[in-house]
């Protein structure tokens, strides 16, 4: 496939994998993308899971039909993108790499490489010249790794993005771009989002027109769209006026007070997300809290303490620094009601947090008081 004149796409689809990362469930798949840029010189892009070896090197093998490649460029160590380099540097015994300090490091840890000459360092704001084709290299660390480093071809106005602007699903499968792109970012980058304001700031002084992503589509088309996403995620900003509910219930109770309080804030015309902890894709719930700009947690005390699933579903929030949300609280006990405040302990340290005023206590089941509760606490978010 062809993205320029000088750069194809080499890399493979992935519909045997079920847990991208051994913990995102990915129903339709994930590609892993590489890229080959003829030039004078030759530069491959980054190479693909193990599974696939065979396979991308074939593909690689096509786009140089005949020639032999000069470089082979890594841009992140993640095996879904380097555990193919012994492969690629037994057939191509004369190609150089070129990587970071930090990567070079990695592959003496993954693979016991030694490289010798054949080692290139790629300096931040360095170059490499292919010919017409003139690289510059940014490094991206701890996005979301701290070797990553990203390329722009000034020649084509193309931006390797390493794994920004990447998501969730092969390339075969139509699907909407920023669903799985919101869960792949908060799922995986969401913890870095300084770093990827870092990388926004020096990718607005390019005059970009593709951007080549390590996972999704060649983005070609609209690129303000794609930058402004990532923008309000990186910058933990509300992508969508609305309520996430979530909720963690032993017997019922508590679930059927987060879903009135769903049906009051849905009277009111405001957008809402539900998800019960124990059955949902946690990550499909970690998005919503991050696309939303107000969430409501609901849970029973259990153990003196919180039910597990909202204690799972908090730290997940907290581990991606969670910040800048207006957030409300459903509790539930039979005997000593705590779940509140230990919700709220968790969340205190969090920048910017506003806690709703309103805190709806179920003592075992649903009474009419709690409908009045509840009733406040939908018209306060509203």
């Amino acid at each position: 496939m062809k993205i320029t004149e000088d750069i194809l796409y080499v890399g493979v689809n992935d519909h045997k994998v079920d847990l991208f990362e051994g913990q995102y469930v990915v129903p339709n798949g994930m590609a892993y993308n590489s890229y080959v840029i003829l030039d004078e010189s030759t530069a491959v892009m980054d190479t693909v899971d193990a599974h696939f070896g065979q396979q991308w090197l074939e593909n690689v093998g096509n786009a140089l039909n005949g020639r032999k490649p000069d470089y082979l460029i890594i841009q992140h160590m993640e095996p879904d993108h380097s555990a193919s380099i012994p492969a690629f540097l037994e057939k191509y015994p004369d190609a150089k790499v070129v990587a970071t300090a930090k990567a070079f490091d990695m592959m003496r840890q993954f693979f016991s490489l030694e490289l010798g000459e054949r080692q290139t360092i790629a300096a931040n704001g360095g170059t490499l010249c292919l010919g017409r084709h003139t690289l510059h290299f940014v490094y991206a660390p701890m996005v979301h790794w701290p070797e990553v480093m990203m390329t722009y071809d000034e020649a084509d106005k193309v931006f390797f993005s390493a794994d920004g602007f990447g998501k969730f699903g092969a390339l075969d499968v139509e699907e909407d771009w920023a669903c799985e792109a919101r869960r792949y970012y908060f799922g995986i980058v969401g913890k870095y989002g300084m770093q990827v304001q870092n990388v926004l700031k020096k990718a607005k002084e390019l005059d970009i027109r593709i951007i080549c992503p390590l996972h999704g589509p060649v983005l070609t088309e609209d690129l303000g769209y794609y930058l402004n996403l990532y923008d309000i995620w990186s910058s933990y900003g509300v992508e969508t006026e609305g309520v996430t509910i979530a909720y963690a219930s032993i017997y019922g109770h508590t679930a059927e007070a987060a879903l009135y309080l769903n049906q009051a804030l849905q009277s009111k015309g405001v957008k809402t997300a539900v998800h019960d902890l124990a059955r949902t894709d946690l990550a499909e719930a970690v998005e919503d809290a991050f696309r939303y700009g107000k969430l409501v947690l609901a849970c029973n005390t259990y153990n003196a303490d919180i039910n597990p699933f909202m204690n799972d579903f908090i730290g997940r929030l907290l581990e991606r620094s969670y910040q800048k949300r207006t957030v409300g609280f459903i509790e539930n006990g039979s005997w000593a009601p705590l779940a509140a405040k230990k919700m709220r302990a968790l969340l205190e340290n969090c920048r910017e947090i506003t806690f709703a005023e309103n805190t709806v206590t179920l003592l075992s089941a649903m009474k009419p008081e709690n409908r009045e509760q509840l009733d406040r606490l939908a018209e306060e978010l509203a």
